[in-house]
Order: structure tokens, then C-alpha cells, then sequence
């Protein structure tokens, strides 16, 4: 990890940035999916190709900076071509600067400006788990928010309830509709610094981890807010973290990380599961679970029986880039089944990520290595993310 300098994930609240063996088989209860909508034609190409990477537009969402927009900014433009969505940060890795969010106001404006220039219903999405994780808070003027290692440890469901309805109420009241939370990883290593030494984890124990990400999940359903499970398939004993460096977590993951999973899909609280990059060969030898369709589609799918939608970690992060490069991670990424996918423009900053994507997949539909019916499912899929309204 580079000092202060904390990733998509693990960049703290205030001041700025500061962060299977064997598997027994369940029964579960399996996401009837809705039939895809027909998309709008962009306004190049030829008709097929413009439906076509409408679609996969919409399978998107990227970060940028600025606290304002214009027309004619590159975000907007990504927007109005079919950007499925966009992640707000409070400051800006690179530069330590406040990025999307300065107050509460500022926020609601931009949120709202966003959302007028798509031509559907945008996905506004952020991390907002609770403690130092936290996007919107006391220095841009929200509330400051308890972490999820003080409620597991009270592990009260009235004090969760509480809790849990403050993060919505400043999520709701800036216009966001799908917070990615709540951090189900379990506390194997207290001194982890991805997950334990930054109070990110409910408890080692999945009974506190499952009944407080319950009272969560229920909190934020009830405000019409999505959530995502993560970091799966556990990220709980990982001792560095994925946007920095590769994370192996083979020699300590345990299987019982999955629990916290199965008993939240299997009691239907599901919303979307993220995907974490790391490497752990108790599960593929080869891949990190992102990308790893024995991770994504035999496990997750599978084995926990999970049919909505799986959402990527930051698809810029060096755990990915280092050893494959963006083009070939995006393909490996849909091919295990990930269907949105995160470009969270802190690691690197690239306007053009959102056409280059854009191009990439069209190019691998085409040239026949994805195929039309691989993305109508993700579609569909990301669909139950939107917003009703």
C-alpha cells in the first residue's frame, strides 16, 4: 500500500484519503429474471451496432471528477450515449483534492443534473458503509456515521436500525440508489488492511455479520436504495489490498467466509454481489475471483445459487492491470459472468474509458468471442439495479 494514499474502496472519511476446500451444496432460492427491454438507438453506426452498444453502455459505470457539470463535459456526453451509471467520491486519489462532494447542496445539484442528461434511469452509486468508509460526511457536511465494527460489536438490532437509517437518509437526500454495501467479509485478520484495521467488518462471526447486514440491507430497501454484498468471496484475511498491489489470500481464506453469502441469498436479501480481485487458488489456481468463471458462475451462480447481478471491483486496480491490461481483463470479466462493471478513475484518470470499453466489448461481440445473448443477460440483470423512477 502506498502510505497514505488509500484506493477506491478503502479512501477514509474527513481530512480526505487516509483507505473451496470442500463445499457442501444448498438449496437455494433462485432470481427470476426480468425479459431484456429494448434498448434506444445511439445516434452512430448502424442500427444493430447503435442497439448494440446501448446495451453494453448501459453495463457501465464510471467515475470523474468535478462537484458541477456542463453539456459538453465528457461524462454528461457518456451519459446521453448510454452510460449505465457513475460512483461518487468525496476527494480524489491523485491529486488530494475534494472531488464530487463538498456539501450537501452541491451534491443534490450534480446528482440531479445527471440524471437529466440520461436518456433512462441512471445508476448514482457510491461507498458508503459506515466509520472512515464513508463518501458523504462530516467534512462535506453530512453526518459522521459509526463503522460497522462498532455495530457488531453493540450488535444490538434497534442500534443497527438506527444506524442503518442514517447512511440511507444521506444517501436519499442527494439523490444515490445504490450504495455498495454492506461489507459482509468476515474479520479473520484484525490487522488486515483492506477489511480489520480499518473497523470495516461486522464480526469474525457470521450470526453478528448476518443479522446486522439483515437490519442494513432492510434499511436501504425500504428507501428504494440497491445495495452489494462484498467483498466476495471474502476479503477478511487479506493482508494488502487489490488496488495496489496482488492480494493472495490462498493460504488464509477459509471456506466459512461464504456464509455470510448463502444465508443472504438464500433469505432473497440480495441486491447485487461485488466481486473482489483476489487471487485465492483454494478456488481457481489460475485467476483472481473476478475473473474466474469457477469463482463467478460454478461458485457464486452455481453453488450459493445467486442469479442477479454481480458488480466488479475497481476494474482499474493494479490487482487486474498489472497482469492483464484493461481489454483482456473486460473480456475475462464478462466472460465469468461480472455484468457491471466499476471503472472508478482514481487509480488512473481516463476520460476516454468509457468509449475505449465501449469499443472493446462491441469489438468482442462482433469478431464472435462474447455473445449477444452473454450481454442481454447482464442487461437484464443490471436492470433490477435501476431506479424505478
Amino acid at each position: 500500500m502506498n502510505g497514505s494514499r488509500l484506493p477506491r474502496r478503502l479512501l477514509l472519511t474527513g481530512a480526505g484519503s487516509a483507505a473451496v476446500a470442500a463445499l457442501t451444496a444448498c438449496q437455494t432460492a433462485r432470481t427470476s429474471l426480468p425479459t431484456p427491454q429494448p434498448t434506444r438507438a445511439a445516434t452512430s453506426g448502424t442500427p444493430d451496432q447503435a442497439a448494440l452498444r446501448r446495451k453494453i453502455a448501459s453495463l457501465l459505470v464510471v467515475g470523474f471528477r468535478g462537484d458541477r457539470v456542463k453539456s459538453s463535459d465528457w461524462i454528461v456526453r457518456a451519459i446521453r450515449d448510454g452510460l449505465g451509471g457513475v460512483i461518487l467520491f468525496d476527494r480524489d486519489l491523485e491529486t488530494g483534492a475534494a472531488r464530487n462532494v463538498r456539501s450537501p447542496q452541491q451534491v443534490t445539484t450534480l446528482v440531479r443534473e445527471l440524471k437529466k442528461a440520461a436518456p433512462g434511469r441512471l445508476i448514482v452509486s457510491i461507498d458508503q458503509e459506515g466509520g472512515r468508509t464513508a463518501r458523504l460526511n462530516p467534512s462535506n457536511g453530512f453526518p459522521a456515521t459509526r463503522s460497522e465494527a462498532e455495530i457488531g460489536a453493540e450488535n444490538s438490532p434497534a442500534a443497527t436500525r438506527e444506524w442503518a437509517r442514517g447512511l440511507v437518509e444521506s444517501l436519499t437526500r442527494v439523490g444515490v440508489n445504490l450504495n455498495y454495501a454492506p461489507v459482509v467479509d468476515l474479520n479473520i485478520d484484525p490487522a488486515s488492511r483492506a477489511i480489520g484495521a480499518l473497523d470495516r467488518s461486522f464480526s469474525a462471526d457470521p450470526d453478528v455479520v448476518v443479522s446486522n447486514a439483515t437490519e442494513e440491507i432492510h434499511a436501504h430497501r425500504a428507501a428504494g436504495v440497491k445495495t452489494s454484498l462484498k467483498h466476495f468471496p471474502g476479503i477478511g484475511s487479506a493482508a494488502g489490498n487489490t488496488d495496489f498491489e496482488v492480494v493472495d489470500v490462498s493460504a488464509t481464506w477459509r471456506p466459512i467466509e461464504l456464509e455470510p453469502y448463502r444465508r443472504l441469498i438464500r433469505a432473497g436479501l440480495a441486491d447485487s454481489v461485488l466481486a473482489a480481485h483476489v487471487l485465492n487458488k483454494q478456488l481457481d489456481p489460475n485467476r483472481p475471483a473476478s475473473l474466474s468463471p469457477k469463482v463467478i458462475t460454478d461458485l457464486l451462480r452455481g453453488e450459493l445459487g445467486w442469479q442477479g447481478p454481480v458488480v466488479s471491483d475497481d476494474m482499474q486496480a493494479v490487482a487486474i492491470t498489472r497482469q492483464y491490461g484493461s481489454a483482456e481483463a473486460v473480456h475475462l470479466a464478462l466472460q465469468a459472468g461480472v455484468d457491471l462493471l466499476v471503472f472508478a478513475n482514481q487509480q488512473v484518470y481516463e476520460p476516454d474509458i468509457f468509449e475505449e470499453t465501449l469499443n472493446v466489448v462491441v469489438g468482442l461481440v462482433e469478431s464472435g468471442k462474447l455473445s449477444q445473448a452473454r450481454i442481454d443477460q447482464s442487461v437484464a440483470r443490471v436492470d433490477t439495479l435501476r431506479p424505478k423512477r
